[in-house]
């Protein structure tokens, strides 16, 4: 799928995990850290969402937050677990932050990541682990007809009775509800669901290879669905450690990585997108990644230090993010 020359955009992750980590629930160093990236130019501020595998405040009240703190920049979730919320609840959720946002809100969902972890979540909040994926899309297509068709809305065959009402609800501030990406994969099956059902793609896979091959079926299969060319935004969720010393990078992003999954950077890199070294030494690195027709990219700055946050957002801002906006 052609995404043409449109400008690559460069979000920030807020830091709400690795602060629970370190045992800090306080919202205003949060609403500081947004307030900064907004003014460094970053054109978006992101959270993730995780009840029992990596607690952290929840995602809809932090960026509802935030909203009241910023103006300008996009706001999303990477990623709400939406499959664990009742459709009905959600769909109010994402209307209701959406205001507060003012329309300037990307949802983006997940289904919830393939791990002993996430079925305790899941079984926690009595929600099936078992079929989360489809249930996920089944959400979404519910949301889609209460916010496209206020007065059609009608439960399909797999969809639950208890999930009727929704055209009741308050409609987002978005004509038609904010874009719905799916924080996900490159299986066959998740390329086929973001071709036929979602706005966005963020996936955080390891290599620009895997990630170009990946966006190019997804093309395709885009326009087998019909769907007109840019209709699904390509975004890249990865994690950067910006430090001149490339070494020193290394042993900050594999401290991290043990401290928020349990395991070193060299295991976790199998699967997840981590760069780390100098700003330009990022930038090429990402650069690979637009260059593989990555558009928006969603940045997680690989520290649990505020102070180290704070300098590698600043450096990022002035020396990585410019290049990856550049032309060519």
């Amino acid at each position: 799928m052609s995404v043409g020359h449109h400008q690559v955009r460069v979000g920030v992750l807020l830091p709400t995990r690795e602060a629970a980590i370190s045992g800090d629930f306080a919202i205003e160093p949060l609403l500081g850290f947004a307030r900064e990236a907004e003014g460094l130019g970053f054109d978006s501020l992101w959270t993730g969402d995780s009840l029992l595998a990596r607690p952290r405040l929840d995602p809809v009240v932090v960026l509802a937050a935030v909203a009241a703190a910023t103006t300008r920049v996009t706001l999303g979730s990477a990623a709400l677990t939406a499959a664990l919320r009742h459709p009905l609840i959600g769909a109010h959720q994402i209307a209701s932050l959406d205001h507060a946002a003012a329309g300037r809100l990307v949802a983006g969902l997940g289904s919830g990541f393939p791990a002993p972890q996430t079925q305790e979540e899941f079984e926690a909040a009595g929600v099936p682990f078992a079929g989360r994926a489809a249930r996920l899309d089944e959400t979404v297509r519910l949301w889609r007809r209460a916010w496209r068709d206020r007065d059609g809305v009608a439960a399909g065959p797999r969809e639950r009775s208890d999930t009727g009402g929704l055209e009741r609800l308050p409609p987002p501030a978005t004509p038609g509800g904010p874009p719905l990406w799916l924080a996900s994969s490159d299986t066959p099956r998740v390329l086929e669901r973001v071709a036929r059902l979602y706005d966005g793609w963020l996936p955080f896979l390891p290599t620009p290879h895997s990630y170009e091959r990946a966006w190019r079926r997804i093309g395709r299969l885009a326009a087998e669905q019909g769907r007109p060319a840019n209709t699904v935004v390509p975004a890249l969720y990865a994690t950067v450690a910006v430090d001149p010393d490339r070494e020193q990078a290394r042993k900050h992003l594999d401290a991290y990585t043990r401290a928020y999954y349990g395991a070193s950077l060299e295991q976790i890199a199998v699967f997840q997108a981590f760069g780390y070294g100098s700003a330009h030494e990022c930038a090429q690195w990402l650069g690979a990644y637009v260059r593989a027709g990555a558009r928006h990219l969603v940045l997680r700055i690989g520290s649990l230090d505020p102070r180290a946050q704070r300098a590698q957002l600043t450096e990022a801002a002035r020396a990585l993010v410019p290049a990856l906006r550049a032309p060519g």
